[in-house]
């Protein structure tokens, strides 16, 4: 029966097949941007790193080729040919065309896997324009080919082979990604992750379109990801320490260096998958450091027995990673960023306790030199926490405890609001002129802000610019952050194209990444893109926002006038609106954190202590740069 509205039985939709995934990719690969266009490799590689995990697999080779289709090929079982007994299909069909297909669901074919939802193969293949697989097995060669999921071709031999293994070639469906670009470097980022976290293997990279290409294989596994880490910054001890130990089937993994650096990086990491929001692990980890570091340094009398370590103490210049490896791990999401095992924390809690105990005796100086430096990090905490007191007073009061050189708007939506962080008095008033007040604010800097890589919190929240915009965000800092209380869902950075503008671009980016990344993680930081030249020819006014723009229309309008801006304060509040801060004309750079190891790294080589990185790294990348006034 249908009411008055036609809503009856016929309108309800069964999605046959791979379907439900064409229709509603991004439930299934997170989103169809880039970072889901690189979700579809990881996902093919992650079956190949499985194979590996049971012992089959030493090789894997990934291939960009120039028509913009990828091959990871891999050097382990073969995925089975022979027909299924439920489906009379041979399961390598199975496995292309069927979710939740696959060897992962009991212990048998894998003891431990990533991807445990069978639905990774299968979805690369319901999102790509074609996908074809050779399987090597048996002693022969194994094809077949799908289009958008469906099977095209039957299951032919085409030929002989006496080594076993799988290539997956795929090509990504244009009509469901943005862009069907891969990036290099994206790709080898992941795939470097995966060769540390999986000892002796080998993964190696070709891009058929530029010629690049990267081996990797760490014999050190995670002791090589740590020094990797730690590269460019002054270790306090060396080697890192490490253990691995193993109980009720679950191994746990440990490998961690101090520097003397202010910031921590930890990475945890679940069946080799990167729970980059943490989980059950992380809290056993960080649990057995700040209780194992305290009695140590309480039974040998490094500290007062009144005095307590804490959490944030131990954790500065702390470089750590944490590698588990379970039978049945629980992520939180098919996009698996936080693992949800209840159990994993007591066992990583007691197994991390032990190694670090055993360590600490038999290497009592590295003992000694964690314990100082956490209780040097603890007074200059003391000292940030009265700083911070200031700033949440001020917060606390209102409008009226806002920074006086902030223009704030008048809308209270922080979904509604952005501000604008420009450098200078000259800029900072053309763009308090030129805003929309309702729900434009403007906070200018005088000068460059501290560079927060070579200084304690304590240091940073002396530096009044920081102050201003710690307290204008609303949000707080560091430990105290709440994403929750921020009063802008848009913090924009507007500087000048020259090389003062670049530094105090990078500075503020060091000190968002360093101690506002939520912010970074939310998606509410930008770089706006200010025009570099006018171009005008008679009344008629057009802005060029790149050289190559630029050429374009010297060569239609023959002979216009340019005028080349090397400064925000050059450009009258009109133009400053009509260009940059029109929400309807403006063009603005999201700031994104795809990769946070790469991420550290790049901070670290340019803001960091040591030059000849920052050298090799200028001097490396120099050619890139354009439109960039000295």
């Amino acid at each position: 029966m249908s009411d008055a509205t036609g809503y009856d039985a016929s309108q309800i939709q069964v999605l046959e097949g791979l379907e439900a995934v064409r229709r509603r990719p991004s439930m299934y690969i997170g989103s169809t941007d880039t970072l889901g266009l690189h979700h579809l490799v990881y996902e093919v590689v992650d079956n190949s790193v499985d194979e590996a995990l049971g012992g089959y697999c030493r090789n894997i080779e990934v291939t960009v080729h120039k028509d913009g289709s990828v091959s990871v090929n891999d050097d382990g079982r073969g995925i089975p040919v022979d027909n299924h007994p439920q489906y009379n299909r041979p399961a390598l069909e199975i496995v292309m065309t069927v979710l939740h297909a696959g060897g992962k669901f009991n212990h048998e074919s894998y003891s431990v896997s990533g991807g445990l939802h069978g639905v990774g193969v299968s979805v690369v293949n319901a999102l790509s324009e074609w996908l074809e697989v050779e399987v090597r097995r048996n002693g022969k060669v194994y094809w077949q080919r799908y289009e958008h999921g469906n099977v095209v071709s039957d299951l032919l031999v085409r030929g002989t082979s006496d080594s076993t293994g799988t290539t997956v070639t795929f090509k990504p469906d244009g009509s469901i990604f943005e862009d069907t670009e891969y990036n290099f470097d994206t790709l080898s980022s992941r795939l470097r992750e995966l060769a540390f976290l999986n000892r002796g293997l080998r993964i190696s990279i070709k891009d058929e379109r530029t010629d690049k290409e990267n081996d990797f294989r760490y014999e050190g596994g995670i002791i090589s990801f740590v020094e990797y880490l730690n590269a460019n910054k002054e270790a306090l001890h060396k080697p890192p320490l490490y253990f691995s130990r193993t109980k009720n089937g679950t191994q746990v993994e440990v490998a961690l260096q101090y520097n003397n650096s202010y910031n921590e990086n930890i990475f945890s990491y679940a069946n080799n998958i990167n729970t980059r929001e943490g989980g059950t692990h992380l809290m056993g980890f960080r649990a057995a450091l700040t209780k194992t570091v305290n009695e140590y340094a309480r039974e040998n009398k490094l500290i007062k027995n009144e005095a307590k370590l804490g959490g944030e103490d131990l954790r500065e210049g702390l470089v750590a990673v944490i590698s588990v490896k379970l039978p049945d791990p629980q992520f939180e999401g098919q996009t698996k960023t936080r693992l949800g095992n209840s159990s994993i924390r007591g066992i990583v809690e007691s197994l991390v306790s032990e190694g670090l105990a055993e360590y600490f005796e038999e290497n009592p100086l590295v003992a000694t030199t964690i314990v100082e430096k956490a209780a040097e990090a603890l007074r200059a905490r003391e000292a940030a926490r009265k700083a911070k007191e200031l700033t949440r007073r001020k917060n606390a009061l209102g409008s009226g405890g806002l920074p006086g050189k902030l223009a704030d708007c008048s809308d209270n939506d922080p979904s509604k609001c952005e501000i604008y962080i420009v450098e200078g008095e000259s800029a900072g008033g053309s763009a308090k002129q030129g805003r929309n007040r309702h729900f434009q604010a403007v906070l200018p800097l005088r000068g460059k802000i501290l560079n927060v890589e070579r200084a304690r919190l304590d240091k940073i929240l002396k530096n009044s610019e920081i102050r201003n915009m710690i307290v204008a965000f609303g949000t707080g800092i560091g430990d105290d952050f709440d994403i929750s209380k921020a009063r802008y869902h848009k913090v924009v950075i507007m500087t000048d194209a020259d090389v003062d503008g670049s530094h105090i671009r990078t500075l503020l980016l060091t000190f968002f990444y360093r101690y506002m990344r939520p912010l970074i993680e939310a998606g509410y930081v930008y770089i706006a893109q200010p025009p570099l030249y006018q171009v005008k020819k008679g009344k008629q006014i057009n802005y060029a926002y790149s050289d190559e723009e630029l050429n374009s229309m010297v060569q239609s309008l023959a002979k216009p006038s340019i005028q080349r801006y090397k400064g925000l304060g050059e450009m009258n509040p009109e133009q400053l609106w009509e260009t940059t801060m029109n929400p309807e004309k403006r063009t603005m750079l999201r700031v994104t954190l795809e990769d946070a190891v790469e991420a550290d790294r790049i901070f670290t080589i340019l803001m960091g202590d040591q030059v000849e990185p920052r050298r090799d790294f200028i001097e490396k990348h120099a050619k890139y740069v354009k439109n960039l006034d000295v």
